[in-house]
């Protein structure tokens, strides 16, 4: 428990967190993947060559002193934070190792004379209260997920059933248990985690799932990175038949009960948990306006199934911006998708519910483009691929 003492030290740090945090959370990383190569199956390695781990950290850990004494002020950061772990299975094991490295780099970047023993066991005990709200949140997680009908905990083998190329970039590998039980349903917009040994290293990664849920198999659709170790796996080398093992389903971007309009704004390979959403809102009959931006028609998936389910639903409105597109190709709008064009693919009621995924700085746009055109803030909804962090207009 924190004394008030500590929360006051805990807080009196937040000027050097908004200063110095980046270099705090680089040198923890460093530290702990360094020494401590059991853990780095759970972090990204993309993600800590970019930075946008340790910045994510940083946000997270600031965002956490700044609310000390209300963490219910921390709004969904906490459940992105559990969702998350619970995708990449975060044990209690763990938060041992992250404590320790985390104290070490507050004393070695802050330096003995700002980081003396007061701090450091202010920020132990913060630390402490932190690991066991979250250790608790996400041993509920992985409890409810185990004892949903045909659920599970920890890895489950699954089989490819089918590996289907969508695009020039996009493959779908639709996976079956391989024990042949049943699988739980997820909400739309989840994803799961999968675990992979490349060249003798686990790596441990998220994929939305990219088709509403049955009770037979799980879909998820991967775009080729140039520099994606995984991808490049899945794409080059996993086939039909193959064995995956994968962790339950997991995530907060999902879709909400509702009669309200829905709109579902997506950019490449970020429109795969918005099928999800797309499959599942469909039979409820609510106006629908489903919005798809790519580069061009090479590199664009899923269009054809959209099309299919536009002529079966009149509810459904599909439109296609395509920002640089080939001779040939059919769409709605060329170019970047701009606030004129938004206002006339959106319903005429403003007061209705968006969800929204792609590139930062497309998110970035669309979410300021909503607000200038009446969208209420509290009815849009989107998440980052990686790390969360906030999303600044």
């Amino acid at each position: 428990m924190l004394t008030e003492q500590q929360r006051a030290i805990v807080k009196a740090t937040i000027p050097l967190l908004e200063t110095g945090g980046e270099a705090l959370t680089s040198h923890f990383y460093r530290t702990m993947l360094t020494e401590h190569p059991e853990v780095r199956p759970l972090f990204n390695q993309a993600h800590q060559a970019s930075g946008e781990q340790p910045r994510a950290l940083a946000n997270a850990v600031l965002m956490y002193a700044r609310h000390i004494d209300r963490l219910e002020a921390l709004g969904p950061l906490v459940a992105q934070i559990v969702n998350k772990h619970v995708s990449l299975q975060v044990l209690p094991e763990h938060y041992p190792i992250v404590g320790a490295c985390l104290l070490r780099a507050i004393r070695e970047v802050l330096g003995a004379e700002t980081a003396t023993d007061a701090v450091l066991d202010a920020w132990g005990a913060a630390y402490g209260m932190l690991a066991g709200l979250l250790i608790g949140a996400e041993e509920a997680a992985y409890a409810a997920g185990a004892a949903a009908p045909g659920g599970w905990r920890s890895a489950r083998a699954f089989r490819v059933a089918r590996r289907v190329v969508e695009s020039e970039e996009i493959v779908s590998f639709h996976l079956r248990p391989e024990d042949g039980g049943a699988l739980p349903a997820f909400r739309p917009g989840q994803y799961i985690g999968l675990r992979l040994v490349l060249d003798g290293e686990e790596v441990r990664r998220n994929y939305s799932l990219s088709a509403a849920p049955n009770s037979e198999e799980y879909r998820i659709s991967v775009k080729l990175h140039a520099t994606g170790r995984v991808s490049r796996h899945l794409h080059e080398r996993v086939r039909e038949g193959d064995r995956l093992e994968l962790f339950p389903p997991a995530g907060e971007f999902v879709l909400n009960d509702s009669d309200k309009p829905l709109v579902l704004i997506g950019a490449g390979v970020g429109v795969t948990p918005l099928l999800a959403m797309l499959e599942a809102a469909l039979p409820g009959g609510r106006p629908i306006r489903f919005i798809h931006c790519a580069r061009h028609a090479g590199v664009q998936a899923f269009r054809q199934q959209v099309e299919a389910l536009a002529g079966r639903h009149p509810q459904l409105k599909a439109f296609f911006c395509y920002s640089t597109p080939r001779a040939g190709d059919r769409a709605d709008a060329s170019g970047r998708l701009d606030a004129q064009r938004l206002a006339a693919w959106l319903p005429a009621e403003r007061d209705l519910d968006a969800y929204f995924l792609g590139p930062k700085s497309f998110m970035a746009q669309v979410k300021r483009q909503l607000r200038e055109l009446g969208v209420p803030q509290e009815q849009c909804h989107y998440e980052f691929f990686g790390p969360a962090q906030a999303l600044e207009a």
